[in-house]
Protein backbone atom coordinates (compact mmCIF):
# COMPACT_ATOMS: atom_id res chain seq x y z
CA UNK A 1 0.00 0.00 0.00
CA UNK A 2 1.25 3.52 -0.71
CA UNK A 3 2.36 5.52 2.30
CA UNK A 4 0.78 8.87 2.99
CA UNK A 5 2.22 11.81 4.91
CA UNK A 6 0.20 14.49 6.59
CA UNK A 7 -0.58 17.42 4.32
CA UNK A 8 1.16 20.70 5.06
CA UNK A 9 -0.59 24.00 5.47
CA UNK A 10 0.35 27.51 6.38
CA UNK A 11 -1.07 29.01 9.56
CA UNK A 12 -1.36 32.47 11.00
CA UNK A 13 2.26 33.40 11.90
CA UNK A 14 0.99 35.64 14.68
CA UNK A 15 -0.31 32.55 16.50
CA UNK A 16 3.07 30.84 16.12
CA UNK A 17 4.76 33.84 17.75
CA UNK A 18 2.10 34.32 20.42
CA UNK A 19 3.24 33.61 24.01
CA UNK A 20 1.29 32.99 27.22
CA UNK A 21 3.73 32.49 30.08
CA UNK A 22 1.29 31.48 32.83
CA UNK A 23 0.69 28.28 30.83
CA UNK A 24 4.23 28.22 29.44
CA UNK A 25 7.26 25.92 29.78
CA UNK A 26 7.63 26.16 33.57
CA UNK A 27 4.01 25.12 34.25
CA UNK A 28 4.44 22.45 31.57
CA UNK A 29 7.42 21.07 33.48
CA UNK A 30 5.33 21.20 36.68
CA UNK A 31 2.70 19.05 34.97
CA UNK A 32 5.36 16.48 34.06
CA UNK A 33 6.61 16.40 37.65
CA UNK A 34 3.08 15.90 38.94
CA UNK A 35 2.64 12.89 36.64
CA UNK A 36 5.82 11.48 38.13
CA UNK A 37 4.28 11.71 41.58
CA UNK A 38 6.44 14.59 42.75
CA UNK A 39 5.11 17.38 44.95
CA UNK A 40 4.03 20.43 42.96
CA UNK A 41 2.54 23.63 44.40
CA UNK A 42 0.86 25.53 41.56
CA UNK A 43 1.40 29.23 42.21
CA UNK A 44 1.63 30.15 38.54
CA UNK A 45 -1.99 31.16 38.04
CA UNK A 46 -4.78 32.87 39.97
CA UNK A 47 -6.93 29.76 40.36
CA UNK A 48 -8.12 29.85 44.01
CA UNK A 49 -10.30 26.76 44.17
CA UNK A 50 -7.51 24.62 42.68
CA UNK A 51 -5.57 25.32 45.87
CA UNK A 52 -8.36 24.58 48.29
CA UNK A 53 -10.41 27.78 48.51
CA UNK A 54 -14.02 26.78 49.12
CA UNK A 55 -16.81 28.18 46.92
CA UNK A 56 -19.31 30.57 48.44
CA UNK A 57 -22.03 28.42 49.96
CA UNK A 58 -25.15 30.16 48.74
CA UNK A 59 -23.76 30.57 45.21
CA UNK A 60 -23.48 26.82 44.86
CA UNK A 61 -26.82 26.22 46.57
CA UNK A 62 -28.56 28.46 44.07
CA UNK A 63 -26.73 26.87 41.15
CA UNK A 64 -27.86 23.45 42.30
CA UNK A 65 -31.49 24.65 42.33
CA UNK A 66 -31.53 26.45 38.98
CA UNK A 67 -29.76 23.56 37.26
CA UNK A 68 -32.23 21.08 38.82
CA UNK A 69 -35.57 22.89 39.26
CA UNK A 70 -37.12 19.71 40.64
CA UNK A 71 -34.87 20.09 43.65
CA UNK A 72 -36.36 23.52 44.27
CA UNK A 73 -39.80 21.90 44.57
CA UNK A 74 -38.42 19.26 46.94
CA UNK A 75 -36.69 21.85 49.14
CA UNK A 76 -39.94 23.79 49.52
CA UNK A 77 -41.69 20.59 50.52
CA UNK A 78 -39.01 19.88 53.12
CA UNK A 79 -39.47 23.32 54.64
CA UNK A 80 -43.20 22.62 55.06
CA UNK A 81 -42.45 19.40 56.95
CA UNK A 82 -40.47 21.32 59.58
CA UNK A 83 -38.90 18.09 60.82
CA UNK A 84 -36.49 18.73 63.74
CA UNK A 85 -32.84 18.41 62.74
CA UNK A 86 -33.61 18.14 59.04
CA UNK A 87 -31.23 20.40 57.04
CA UNK A 88 -33.17 22.77 54.79
CA UNK A 89 -32.18 25.74 52.66
CA UNK A 90 -33.07 29.24 53.77
CA UNK A 91 -36.19 30.79 52.28
CA UNK A 92 -34.09 33.56 50.70
CA UNK A 93 -32.12 30.94 48.76
CA UNK A 94 -35.26 29.32 47.41
CA UNK A 95 -36.84 32.66 46.52
CA UNK A 96 -33.73 33.89 44.72
CA UNK A 97 -33.41 30.64 42.75
CA UNK A 98 -37.07 30.88 41.74
CA UNK A 99 -36.60 34.51 40.68
CA UNK A 100 -33.62 33.58 38.51
CA UNK A 101 -35.53 30.74 36.86
CA UNK A 102 -38.52 33.01 36.23
CA UNK A 103 -36.31 35.65 34.66
CA UNK A 104 -34.33 33.17 32.55
CA UNK A 105 -37.70 32.05 31.13
CA UNK A 106 -36.29 29.19 29.04
CA UNK A 107 -34.13 27.59 31.73
CA UNK A 108 -30.40 27.07 32.02
CA UNK A 109 -29.95 24.92 28.94
CA UNK A 110 -31.17 27.42 26.36
CA UNK A 111 -29.43 30.29 24.60
CA UNK A 112 -30.06 33.71 26.09
CA UNK A 113 -30.00 37.15 24.51
CA UNK A 114 -26.57 37.67 22.96
CA UNK A 115 -25.46 40.40 25.31
CA UNK A 116 -26.94 38.49 28.28
CA UNK A 117 -30.33 38.46 30.02
CA UNK A 118 -31.73 41.91 30.70
CA UNK A 119 -32.30 41.24 34.42
CA UNK A 120 -28.61 40.37 34.91
CA UNK A 121 -27.42 43.46 33.03
CA UNK A 122 -29.81 45.63 35.04
CA UNK A 123 -28.44 44.12 38.27
CA UNK A 124 -24.89 44.86 37.10
CA UNK A 125 -25.84 48.47 36.38
CA UNK A 126 -27.27 48.81 39.91
CA UNK A 127 -24.10 47.27 41.35
CA UNK A 128 -21.88 49.72 39.45
CA UNK A 129 -23.98 52.66 40.64
CA UNK A 130 -23.81 51.48 44.27
CA UNK A 131 -20.08 50.91 44.02
CA UNK A 132 -19.45 54.35 42.54
CA UNK A 133 -21.88 56.26 44.75
CA UNK A 134 -24.25 57.18 41.94
CA UNK A 135 -27.81 57.91 43.05
CA UNK A 136 -30.66 60.02 41.65
CA UNK A 137 -30.17 63.66 42.56
CA UNK A 138 -26.69 63.06 43.98
CA UNK A 139 -24.58 63.40 40.82
CA UNK A 140 -22.57 60.84 38.92
CA UNK A 141 -23.31 59.08 35.66
CA UNK A 142 -25.48 55.96 35.98
CA UNK A 143 -24.54 52.76 34.18
CA UNK A 144 -26.60 51.82 31.12
CA UNK A 145 -27.72 48.16 31.03
CA UNK A 146 -27.85 48.32 27.22
CA UNK A 147 -24.11 49.02 27.21
CA UNK A 148 -23.25 46.02 29.40
CA UNK A 149 -22.27 42.67 27.90
CA UNK A 150 -22.05 39.38 29.75
CA UNK A 151 -18.94 37.48 28.75
CA UNK A 152 -17.23 34.13 29.27
CA UNK A 153 -14.82 35.59 31.80
CA UNK A 154 -13.24 39.02 31.46
CA UNK A 155 -10.84 37.67 28.84
CA UNK A 156 -13.63 37.48 26.26
CA UNK A 157 -14.47 41.13 26.86
CA UNK A 158 -10.82 42.07 26.30
CA UNK A 159 -10.82 40.21 23.01
CA UNK A 160 -14.07 41.89 21.89
CA UNK A 161 -12.56 45.34 22.38
CA UNK A 162 -9.15 44.61 20.89
CA UNK A 163 -10.75 42.96 17.87
CA UNK A 164 -12.76 46.14 17.34
CA UNK A 165 -9.90 48.58 17.82
CA UNK A 166 -7.12 46.84 15.90
CA UNK A 167 -8.09 47.37 12.27
CA UNK A 168 -4.64 47.37 10.69
CA UNK A 169 -0.97 46.53 11.31
CA UNK A 170 -0.13 50.05 12.54
CA UNK A 171 -2.87 50.21 15.18
CA UNK A 172 -1.32 50.24 18.65
CA UNK A 173 -2.51 49.53 22.18
CA UNK A 174 -0.59 50.84 25.17
CA UNK A 175 -0.10 48.21 27.88
CA UNK A 176 1.71 48.38 31.22
CA UNK A 177 4.94 46.46 31.56
CA UNK A 178 4.86 44.09 33.32
CA UNK A 179 1.43 43.02 32.03
CA UNK A 180 -0.93 40.07 32.02
CA UNK A 181 0.07 38.20 28.83
CA UNK A 182 -3.52 38.02 27.61
CA UNK A 183 -2.93 41.53 26.25
CA UNK A 184 0.36 40.90 24.47
CA UNK A 185 -0.95 37.59 23.09
CA UNK A 186 -4.21 39.10 21.81
CA UNK A 187 -2.47 42.09 20.23
CA UNK A 188 0.02 39.76 18.54
CA UNK A 189 -2.74 37.46 17.29
CA UNK A 190 -4.66 40.41 15.81
CA UNK A 191 -1.58 41.80 14.08
CA UNK A 192 -1.52 45.06 16.03
CA UNK A 193 1.32 46.86 17.78
CA UNK A 194 2.07 46.50 21.47
CA UNK A 195 3.11 49.87 22.89
CA UNK A 196 4.84 49.44 26.24
CA UNK A 197 4.72 51.89 29.11
CA UNK A 198 6.55 51.31 32.37
CA UNK A 199 5.00 52.01 35.78
CA UNK A 200 7.58 53.05 38.38
CA UNK A 201 8.37 49.96 40.45
CA UNK A 202 10.16 51.80 43.24
CA UNK A 203 7.21 54.22 43.50
CA UNK A 204 4.97 51.21 44.18
CA UNK A 205 4.21 50.73 40.48
CA UNK A 206 2.41 54.07 40.18
CA UNK A 207 2.31 56.25 37.06
CA UNK A 208 3.53 59.62 35.88
CA UNK A 209 2.32 61.45 32.78
CA UNK A 210 5.90 61.72 31.52
CA UNK A 211 6.26 57.94 31.18
CA UNK A 212 2.99 57.75 29.24
CA UNK A 213 3.97 60.63 26.96
CA UNK A 214 7.36 59.04 26.29
CA UNK A 215 5.74 55.78 25.21
CA UNK A 216 3.24 57.57 22.98
CA UNK A 217 5.86 59.74 21.27
CA UNK A 218 8.05 56.70 20.64
CA UNK A 219 5.16 54.80 19.06
CA UNK A 220 3.95 57.68 16.91
CA UNK A 221 7.46 58.36 15.65
CA UNK A 222 7.38 54.81 14.26
CA UNK A 223 4.11 55.43 12.45
CA UNK A 224 1.92 53.66 15.01
CA UNK A 225 -1.64 54.90 15.49
CA UNK A 226 -2.22 54.45 19.21
CA UNK A 227 -5.90 53.87 19.97
CA UNK A 228 -6.19 52.88 23.61
CA UNK A 229 -4.38 52.46 26.90
CA UNK A 230 -4.82 49.38 29.10
CA UNK A 231 -4.76 49.80 32.88
CA UNK A 232 -4.89 46.79 35.21
CA UNK A 233 -5.94 47.86 38.71
CA UNK A 234 -5.20 46.16 41.04
CA UNK A 235 -2.28 44.96 39.00
CA UNK A 236 -1.48 41.64 37.43
CA UNK A 237 1.29 40.46 37.78
CA UNK A 238 2.45 43.06 40.30
CA UNK A 239 -0.55 42.94 42.65
CA UNK A 240 -0.01 46.68 43.16
CA UNK A 241 -2.92 49.08 43.70
CA UNK A 242 -2.83 52.37 41.79
CA UNK A 243 -3.29 55.52 43.80
CA UNK A 244 -5.99 57.94 42.67
CA UNK A 245 -3.44 60.43 41.41
CA UNK A 246 -2.09 57.84 38.97
CA UNK A 247 -5.60 57.04 37.77
CA UNK A 248 -6.27 60.72 37.11
CA UNK A 249 -2.97 60.98 35.22
CA UNK A 250 -4.20 58.21 32.89
CA UNK A 251 -7.57 59.91 32.41
CA UNK A 252 -6.01 63.28 31.58
CA UNK A 253 -3.52 61.62 29.23
CA UNK A 254 -6.29 59.72 27.41
CA UNK A 255 -8.41 62.87 27.10
CA UNK A 256 -5.48 64.89 25.74
CA UNK A 257 -4.60 62.34 23.05
CA UNK A 258 -8.04 61.00 22.14
CA UNK A 259 -7.44 57.49 23.49
CA UNK A 260 -9.88 54.98 24.91
CA UNK A 261 -9.20 53.46 28.34
CA UNK A 262 -9.49 49.71 28.82
CA UNK A 263 -9.82 49.29 32.59
CA UNK A 264 -9.16 45.72 33.75
CA UNK A 265 -10.72 45.81 37.22
CA UNK A 266 -11.26 42.12 37.88
CA UNK A 267 -9.40 42.30 41.20
CA UNK A 268 -11.46 45.15 42.63
CA UNK A 269 -12.47 43.03 45.64
CA UNK A 270 -8.83 42.09 46.29
CA UNK A 271 -7.71 45.26 48.06
CA UNK A 272 -6.72 44.36 51.58
CA UNK A 273 -5.80 47.66 53.22
CA UNK A 274 -7.90 50.28 51.48
CA UNK A 275 -10.79 50.77 49.09
CA UNK A 276 -11.28 50.50 45.35
CA UNK A 277 -11.90 53.48 43.07
CA UNK A 278 -13.15 52.68 39.57
CA UNK A 279 -12.19 54.55 36.42
CA UNK A 280 -15.89 55.03 35.70
CA UNK A 281 -16.29 56.99 38.91
CA UNK A 282 -13.28 59.22 38.21
CA UNK A 283 -14.19 59.85 34.57
CA UNK A 284 -17.72 60.90 35.54
CA UNK A 285 -19.29 62.92 32.75
CA UNK A 286 -16.07 63.43 30.75
CA UNK A 287 -16.58 62.02 27.21
CA UNK A 288 -13.63 59.60 27.34
CA UNK A 289 -14.30 56.15 25.86
CA UNK A 290 -14.07 53.62 28.67
CA UNK A 291 -14.25 49.83 28.59
CA UNK A 292 -14.43 48.29 32.07
CA UNK A 293 -14.10 44.61 32.92
CA UNK A 294 -15.07 42.51 35.93
CA UNK A 295 -15.17 38.77 36.59
CA UNK A 296 -16.39 36.03 38.93
CA UNK A 297 -12.97 34.38 38.76
CA UNK A 298 -11.21 36.55 41.34
CA UNK A 299 -12.32 38.55 44.38
CA UNK A 300 -13.45 36.16 47.11
CA UNK A 301 -15.56 34.06 44.72
CA UNK A 302 -12.76 32.23 42.86
CA UNK A 303 -15.16 30.79 40.26
CA UNK A 304 -12.54 30.60 37.49
CA UNK A 305 -13.93 27.51 35.80
CA UNK A 306 -17.44 28.86 35.47
CA UNK A 307 -16.23 31.62 33.13
CA UNK A 308 -18.46 34.54 34.00
CA UNK A 309 -17.87 38.26 33.71
CA UNK A 310 -19.01 41.48 32.13
CA UNK A 311 -17.86 44.31 29.92
CA UNK A 312 -19.28 47.79 30.48
CA UNK A 313 -18.94 50.45 27.76
CA UNK A 314 -19.12 54.21 28.36
CA UNK A 315 -18.80 56.96 25.80
CA UNK A 316 -18.43 54.49 22.94
CA UNK A 317 -16.39 56.00 20.11
CA UNK A 318 -18.00 56.75 16.77
CA UNK A 319 -17.26 54.25 14.01
CA UNK A 320 -15.78 56.14 11.06
CA UNK A 321 -16.22 53.57 8.32
CA UNK A 322 -19.73 52.27 9.00
CA UNK A 323 -23.31 53.36 9.60
CA UNK A 324 -23.35 51.01 12.60
CA UNK A 325 -22.62 52.22 16.12
CA UNK A 326 -19.85 50.75 18.26
CA UNK A 327 -22.48 49.10 20.49
CA UNK A 328 -24.21 47.60 17.43
CA UNK A 329 -20.93 46.01 16.38
CA UNK A 330 -20.30 44.64 19.87
CA UNK A 331 -23.75 43.05 19.77
CA UNK A 332 -22.79 41.52 16.42
CA UNK A 333 -19.61 40.11 17.97
CA UNK A 334 -21.51 38.64 20.89
CA UNK A 335 -24.06 37.18 18.48
CA UNK A 336 -21.39 35.17 16.67
CA UNK A 337 -21.07 33.05 19.84
CA UNK A 338 -24.85 33.31 20.40
CA UNK A 339 -24.39 34.06 24.13
CA UNK A 340 -22.10 33.54 27.10
CA UNK A 341 -22.64 30.43 29.20
CA UNK A 342 -25.69 30.56 31.46
CA UNK A 343 -23.97 29.30 34.64
CA UNK A 344 -21.48 32.16 34.35
CA UNK A 345 -24.38 34.55 33.81
CA UNK A 346 -26.09 33.38 37.01
CA UNK A 347 -22.91 33.62 39.05
CA UNK A 348 -22.31 37.12 37.71
CA UNK A 349 -25.82 38.03 38.83
CA UNK A 350 -25.10 36.63 42.30
CA UNK A 351 -21.78 38.51 42.45
CA UNK A 352 -23.56 41.83 41.96
CA UNK A 353 -26.73 41.00 43.94
CA UNK A 354 -26.02 40.33 47.62
CA UNK A 355 -28.69 38.75 49.83
CA UNK A 356 -30.90 41.08 51.93
CA UNK A 357 -28.92 42.67 54.77
CA UNK A 358 -29.71 41.11 58.11
CA UNK A 359 -30.76 37.76 56.63
CA UNK A 360 -29.03 34.54 57.65
CA UNK A 361 -27.77 34.12 54.08
CA UNK A 362 -26.25 37.62 54.14
CA UNK A 363 -24.51 36.97 57.44
CA UNK A 364 -23.07 33.71 56.14
CA UNK A 365 -21.86 35.43 52.96
CA UNK A 366 -20.15 38.18 54.97
CA UNK A 367 -18.49 35.62 57.24
CA UNK A 368 -17.17 33.60 54.29
CA UNK A 369 -16.04 36.73 52.44
CA UNK A 370 -14.14 38.15 55.41
CA UNK A 371 -12.50 34.81 56.13
CA UNK A 372 -11.32 34.30 52.54
CA UNK A 373 -9.96 37.83 52.14
CA UNK A 374 -8.30 37.77 55.56
CA UNK A 375 -6.61 34.47 54.78
CA UNK A 376 -5.39 35.77 51.41
CA UNK A 377 -3.90 38.86 53.01
CA UNK A 378 -2.28 36.81 55.79
CA UNK A 379 -0.70 34.46 53.25
CA UNK A 380 0.56 37.42 51.21
CA UNK A 381 2.17 38.93 54.30
CA UNK A 382 3.70 35.55 55.20
CA UNK A 383 5.32 35.20 51.78
CA UNK A 384 6.43 38.82 51.77
CA UNK A 385 8.05 38.30 55.18
CA UNK A 386 9.91 35.30 53.74
CA UNK A 387 11.30 37.57 51.02
CA UNK A 388 12.98 39.63 53.75
CA UNK A 389 15.08 36.54 54.54
CA UNK A 390 16.16 36.10 50.90
CA UNK A 391 19.26 37.99 49.83
CA UNK A 392 18.53 40.72 47.28
CA UNK A 393 14.77 40.05 47.08
CA UNK A 394 12.70 43.26 46.99
CA UNK A 395 8.91 43.52 46.69
CA UNK A 396 7.27 46.89 46.03
CA UNK A 397 3.69 48.13 46.09
CA UNK A 398 0.58 47.76 48.20
CA UNK A 399 -0.75 44.22 48.34
CA UNK A 400 -3.64 43.66 45.98
CA UNK A 401 -5.01 41.09 43.54
CA UNK A 402 -3.69 37.56 44.22
CA UNK A 403 0.00 38.07 43.47
CA UNK A 404 3.40 39.24 44.61
CA UNK A 405 6.03 40.24 42.04
CA UNK A 406 9.38 40.48 43.79
CA UNK A 407 12.52 41.74 42.10
CA UNK A 408 15.67 39.64 42.36
CA UNK A 409 18.60 42.02 42.57
CA UNK A 410 21.19 39.27 42.90
CA UNK A 411 21.48 36.33 40.51
CA UNK A 412 24.56 34.32 39.49
CA UNK A 413 26.35 35.49 36.37
CA UNK A 414 24.68 34.15 33.26
CA UNK A 415 21.51 33.18 35.13
CA UNK A 416 18.06 34.56 34.30
CA UNK A 417 14.79 34.67 36.19
CA UNK A 418 13.65 31.76 33.99
CA UNK A 419 16.59 29.68 35.22
CA UNK A 420 15.79 30.66 38.80
CA UNK A 421 12.10 29.71 38.55
CA UNK A 422 12.84 26.41 36.83
CA UNK A 423 15.39 25.47 39.49
CA UNK A 424 13.00 26.59 42.23
CA UNK A 425 10.37 24.26 40.80
CA UNK A 426 12.73 21.30 40.52
CA UNK A 427 14.07 21.67 44.06
CA UNK A 428 11.01 22.74 46.06
CA UNK A 429 7.99 22.01 43.83
CA UNK A 430 6.90 25.66 43.88
CA UNK A 431 5.64 26.60 40.41
CA UNK A 432 5.96 30.33 39.74
CA UNK A 433 6.24 32.37 36.53
CA UNK A 434 9.43 34.21 35.64
CA UNK A 435 9.19 37.96 35.19
CA UNK A 436 10.19 37.93 31.55
CA UNK A 437 6.93 36.12 30.81
CA UNK A 438 5.10 39.35 31.69
CA UNK A 439 7.69 41.78 30.38
CA UNK A 440 10.01 43.83 32.56
CA UNK A 441 12.57 46.60 32.28
CA UNK A 442 15.78 45.51 30.64
CA UNK A 443 18.32 44.34 33.19
CA UNK A 444 15.79 43.46 35.88
CA UNK A 445 14.67 40.04 37.07
CA UNK A 446 11.36 39.15 38.75
CA UNK A 447 8.95 36.32 39.41
CA UNK A 448 5.22 36.21 40.04
CA UNK A 449 3.74 34.05 42.76
CA UNK A 450 0.03 33.64 43.49
CA UNK A 451 -0.43 33.68 47.29
CA UNK A 452 -3.07 30.95 47.22
CA UNK A 453 -1.61 27.78 48.81
CA UNK A 454 -3.01 26.79 52.21
CA UNK A 455 -1.18 28.24 55.20
CA UNK A 456 0.13 24.87 56.41
CA UNK A 457 1.61 24.25 52.95
CA UNK A 458 3.32 27.65 53.01
CA UNK A 459 4.72 26.99 56.46
CA UNK A 460 6.25 23.78 55.12
CA UNK A 461 7.67 25.07 51.87
CA UNK A 462 8.78 28.64 52.56
CA UNK A 463 11.83 27.61 54.63
CA UNK A 464 12.83 25.40 51.69
CA UNK A 465 12.47 28.37 49.33
CA UNK A 466 14.56 30.62 51.59
CA UNK A 467 17.33 28.01 51.75
CA UNK A 468 17.18 27.42 47.99
CA UNK A 469 17.29 31.13 47.21
CA UNK A 470 20.25 32.01 49.41
CA UNK A 471 22.20 29.04 48.08
CA UNK A 472 21.28 29.77 44.44
CA UNK A 473 22.19 33.47 44.41
CA UNK A 474 25.55 32.80 46.06
CA UNK A 475 26.79 30.25 43.55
Amino acid sequence: MPSFSAAETTVNPNIIEMEYAVRGPIPARAAEMKKQGRRVILCNIGNPQALGQLPITHYRQILSLVEDPGRLVRERQLRKLEAPGMPVMEEEILDQAQYILDQMETGMGAYTESRGPAFVREAIARFIDRRDGVAPGEGGVPANPEHIFLTNGASEGVKYILEMLISGPQDGIMIPIPQYPLYSAAIKKLGGVQVNYYPDEEADWNLETAMLEEALVRARSGGVQVKAIVVINPGNPTGAVLNERSQREVIEFAAKHGLAILADEVYQENIYDGSFTSFARLIGSDPIPLFSLHSISKGFYGECGHRGGYLEVRNAPRVSNSRHSFIDLLVKQASVSLCSNTVGQVLTYLMVTPPPEGSAVYQQLQTEKKQILAELYDKALTIKHAFSKMEGMRCYGRIGALYLFPRMEQLPAGSSDYDYCLNLLEETGICTVNGQGFGQKSGTHHLRIAFLPPRNMLNEVLPEWIAFHNRYVNQ
